[in-house]
Parts: C-alpha cells; structure tokens; sequence
C-alpha cells in the first residue's frame, strides 16, 4: 500500500461526516492506544503564582450603607451619580445598603464615596 500524503490524508477527512470522523478517531485512539484530548496549559508555580493572585484592582463598587441624617442630600447626590429618577434614587436609599455605581475606576468611586460622605451618607467602596 502506497503512503498517503498529509495533503491526501485530510482530503479524505474533508469527505467523512462528523460521525464517521468521530467513530475513526475513537478507532485511532483504540489501535494506538493514544488519546486526542487538547493540551492544557499548566499552571504557574512557585513564587509567581500569589504576584499574579494580588493583582491590582481596577474596578470598584460604591456601595451606599446608609443615608445617615440627611437623606434628601443624599437622594439628590445618587441621582447626580446615576441616571436614576427621583424614585428609583429615593429607594436605592431607603434600601441602603445597596450598590451606588458598580465596576468603576478607582477616581470615580472615590470621588462618589466623597460626594455621599458629604451629603452625610456612610459609604464603602469594594
């Protein structure tokens, strides 16, 4: 029997269904006792893998734990921070602790948690 080509080989394969591709790579992996799975790239260790775990975080969430004494200031100062209406606003407040902006640069939640804090609100930012 004459060899058969990589070329040659993969016309072949261009003509076999998904099944019969399947049932030949089952009988492939059986005759040569191999298997086809993907490689997997293996994980760092050693000193490399906890600098990678404490990776800086970029994103952050302005969650409003209170609206302390003046919760009008405070409802004003959500809807100036949101797009929120004045009722969506009066219940992120009533509801507090709830989230107030969410997945948002380091300067933008602080500045958030500082304009809250100034209305008289209790803040964290996540």
């Amino acid at each position: 029997m004459a060899k058969l080509s990589q070329d040659d080989l993969l016309a072949q394969f261009e003509e076999m269904t998904l099944i019969e591709l399947s049932e030949f790579v089952k009988a492939f992996e059986e005759k040569f006792d191999v298997t086809a799975a993907a490689a997997v790239a293996a994980a760092p260790v050693g000193p490399a893998a906890p600098a990678e775990a404490e990776a800086e975080q970029d994103e952050f969430d302005v969650v409003l734990t209170g609206a302390g004494d003046k919760k009008i200031q405070v409802i004003k100062v959500v809807r100036e921070l949101t797009s929120l209406g004045l009722k969506e606003a009066k219940d992120l407040v009533d509801g507090a602790p709830k989230p107030v902006l969410e997945k948002v640069a380091k300067d933008a939640a602080e500045k958030a948690a500082e304009s809250l804090k100034g209305a008289g609100a209790s803040v964290e930012v996540k």
